[in-house]
């Protein structure tokens, strides 16, 4: 392989995960490629939470004063219950959080989170992005992109050492790293569970009613035997974003209007009328089937990797899906680095040290499930141990999660 190709990487994906992996490597010295195959950039979703494991990594790569700008600080998670809208539990954030595990807990927009990631990307002349670009075919240290430019369809053949599949839960790379057998290759899987998202103005009426029963400067998560809803301020705290989760049916795939809103009305009987209101108001709820995979091998010998939800797509009950992006794009990077001269060795390496920490993460989040949406004498089990445990220790119990930082692997 020649010296050029060697130090040459392609990402197919532009999103949290690949501009994240971009970064990394440029700032290990790498030439890489980005394909987008969307014509423009925009984040999907609304609002998006960012623990301190991934901010460690934001600043360590340039992103996160730009990203503070309009990100907002949360004082801390306070759990609610739904029906009588007492709180639960408060586990603080904020300065102590900080101190804590060495690095903010924020919350922002997802489209700030990318300007900001753009705007690094910006500053590094060895990352190259091209949008409109699809995956064609994936073969050995090659990726057969076509383009569509608004006057015709070009292909696009490039060659680099490493190929990484960031392109999602519906990830192209993935489908085509191992054709005829699929041997080790997952499709996206139907959770069962809808997301419905809404931003409210924080000087609407809307913004008003949230205000009346939410904590305007912290993440308040409304636990319910039949939905739980997660709200915190965006924007410079200008707006409110609000994610309810329900069971439903499968609907199609991305964000949509047309899952019908009686589900999630039908989902909060027995909640608090004040609670009912705000989600009248917040409307029209934008639906999202949550889908996973269970994704079998994350690299490939051929040199192709996989990371954020192109190969562990998750259920966002632990908060972690963009974090976990970060985590996986910043050590791949790392290990290649690394290890120089054994691709092969490097994601063997990056692989089995992720897969037990994506699977710690994936039970913390069933884990979460279950205790947010219980009921009877499992709910009231639930209440007295949150109440029987400080705030202290509940932040003691994220140190694991929280806490994390990247270990530099050098081999002997």
């Amino acid at each position: 392989m020649s010296e050029t190709r060697s130090r040459q990487v392609m990402i197919a994906g532009a999103g949290i995960a690949g501009l994240t992996a971009a970064i990394a490597f440029a700032e290990r010295g790498y030439s890489v490629r980005v394909f987008e195959q969307a014509q423009r950039l925009e984040a999907a979703g609304a609002g998006i939470q960012l623990s301190p494991n991934a901010t460690r990594i934001l600043r360590q790569l340039g992103v996160l004063d730009t990203l503070l700008a309009n990100a907002v600080q949360p004082e801390a998670v306070v759990l609610k219950d739904a029906a009588s809208l007492r709180q639960l539990a408060r586990v603080p954030l904020g300065g102590a959080g900080e101190e804590r595990w060495g690095a903010p807990y924020l919350v922002a927009h997802r489209a700030d989170l990318q300007d900001a990631l753009m705007a690094r990307v910006a500053q590094m002349p060895d990352i190259h992005l091209t949008t409109g670009a699809q995956v064609s075919s994936v073969t050995s240290g090659s990726l057969v992109i076509t383009r569509t430019d608004g006057v015709g369809r070009k292909v696009i053949d490039t060659e680099g050492s490493l190929l990484v599949g960031a392109d999602g839960v519906w990830s192209a790379v993935r489908r085509f790293a191992s054709p005829g057998s699929g041997a080790g290759l997952a499709n996206s899987h139907f959770s069962g569970e809808l997301a419905w998202r809404a931003t409210v103005s924080a000087d609407n009426e809307a913004g008003r009613a949230f205000a009346a029963i939410g904590a305007t400067d912290c993440v308040t998560t409304f636990l319910h035997l039949g939905f739980h809803m997660v709200a915190y301020p965006v924007s410079r705290g200008s707006a409110f974003n609000l994610a309810a989760f329900t069971r439903g049916e499968r609907i199609a795939e991305g964000w949509s209007r047309h899952a019908d809103p009686a589900i999630l009305s039908g989902a909060m009987r027995r909640s608090a009328p004040a609670l009912a209101r705000l989600v009248e108001l917040a409307g029209p709820w934008t639906a999202f089937p949550i889908h996973t995979v269970e994704q079998r091998r994350w690299t490939m010998s051929q040199g192709v990797a996989l990371i954020g939800d192109a190969a562990h797509a998750m259920t966002p009950f632990a908060a972690q899906g963009a974090a976990m992006a970060i985590e996986d794009a910043a050590t791949l990077a790392s290990l290649v680095a690394d290890i120089p001269g054994d691709l092969t060795q490097s994601l063997a390496i990056w692989e089995e040290l992720r897969r037990s920490r994506i699977a710690k993460v994936i039970r913390r989040g069933a884990l979460n499930r279950l205790a947010w949406h219980a009921r009877g004498p499992v709910a009231l089990a639930r209440n007295l141990f949150l109440a029987a445990r400080p705030g202290e220790k509940l932040a003691a119990d994220l140190d694991w999660l929280y806490g994390w930082e990247q270990q530099r692997i050098i081999r002997r």
